[in-house]
C-alpha cells in the first residue's frame, strides 16, 4: 500500500514551528521539522539538519534544483532536503502492544532525560500535549539474541495512541506528527543514557498514515555507530501489526564535557 500522491512544491513558502514542537529546550524536534519539511515538498526525502532550528520564527523554504530544497532563516541554512528512498528490507518484525507497553516501563528517559520537555519523547509533557513516546528495551530470549544479533541487539519499543489533536481532520495523523513518533526513539535504540546526542539527518516512508486513537507500536533499532554517529532505523506498526512507516537517521553524539 503507497502513500497517496501529493503536490510538489514548486515555489518558496513560508514554514514556522510553534513552541509546543520543540526538542531541546530552545529548538525544534529535529523529526517534526522534517515533517514539515516533507509534507511541503510532497516528496520522500532525506532532510539534513545544519543548525539547531529556531522556535516561532518565520523560515522559508524553497527549491534549489530538480532533487533539492533549502529551509533558511534569513541567510541561515537551517536544513537541506533531498529525494530519498527509504529501503524497508531488514526491518525487524513487530512486536504487539502488551509487549510494547511493558518495554516502556523500562525507558531510561524516565530518570535520565537530557530534554525532559522534548515534545516526542519528554516525560514531563502531558497527554495530548506531548506524544509521550517512550522507547524502552525489548526482552529477547538467548536463542533470540543468537540467531538475530544484528537486529535485535539495542531493540526497543514503544506503544502510542495518537492524541485527538493530531488529526488532520478527516481522522488521521498528520505527516509531519508521523516522522516526529519515528524520531526519539532512534536515539533511544544506540545512544547510552546519559549521553547527549542531537539528530543530524533523517529520511521517512509513510506506507499509510495511521488514524487517531488507533493502538500503534513504534520501535528503533541500532544498524551502526561510527565514532560519534549513530545511524538507526525506526518503524511504526498499526494494531494488526502492519507497517504503516519506516524511518533511516543519523544522531551525532555531543562529546562529553
Amino acid at each position: 500500500m503507497t502513500a497517496p500522491t501529493r503536490p510538489v512544491l514548486r515555489h518558496p513558502i513560508s514554514l514556522r514551528v510553534a513552541r509546543r514542537f520543540n526538542g531541546p529546550p530552545d529548538s525544534a524536534n529535529g523529526g517534526y521539522l522534517s515533517g514539515l519539511i516533507s509534507a511541503a515538498v510532497g516528496e520522500t526525502v532525506n532532510v539534513r539538519l545544519h543548525r539547531p532550528p529556531p522556535l516561532d520564527v518565520e523560515l522559508t523554504l524553497t527549491r534549489v534544483d530538480e532533487n533539492e530544497w533549502q529551509l533558511r532563516q534569513a541567510d541561515a541554512l537551517i536544513a537541506v532536503a533531498k529525494l530519498s528512498h527509504v529501503p524497508a528490507a531488514h526491518v525487524p518484525a513487530p512486536i504487539d502492544y502488551v509487549s510494547a507497553l511493558a518495554a516502556s516501563r523500562h525507558y531510561s528517559g524516565h530518570t535520565n532525560h537530557a530534554f525532559p520537555t522534548c515534545f516526542v519523547c519528554g516525560p514531563q509533557r502531558e497527554r495530548g500535549d506531548g506524544l509521550r513516546i517512550f522507547a524502552g528495551p525489548v526482552l529477547e530470549s538467548k536463542q533470540e539474541h543468537q540467531t538475530n544479533h544484528m537486529l535485535t541487539n539495542r531493540l526497543v519499543a514503544a506503544p502510542w495512541l495518537p492524541h485527538e489533536s493530531l488529526d488532520d481532520g478527516g481522522g488521521k495523523v498528520r505527516p509531519e506528527f508521523m516522522w516526529a513518533a519515528l524520531d526519539c526513539p532512534g536515539y533511544f535504540a544506540s545512544v547510552m543514557p546519559g549521553r547527549t546526542a542531537l539528530l543530524g539527518e533523517m529520511a521517512v516512508h509513510v506506507d499509510r498514515r495511521v488514524h487517531i486513537e488507533e493502538p500503534c507500536v513504534i520501535i528503533g533499532w541500532r544498524i551502526l555507530i561510527e565514532g560519534r554517529k549513530h545511524k538507526v532505523g525506526t518503524a511504526l506498526f498499526d494494531e494488526d501489526g502492519e507497517r504503516c512507516a519506516v524511518g533511516l537517521a543519523m544522531w551525532i553524539e555531543m562529546p562529553a564535557t
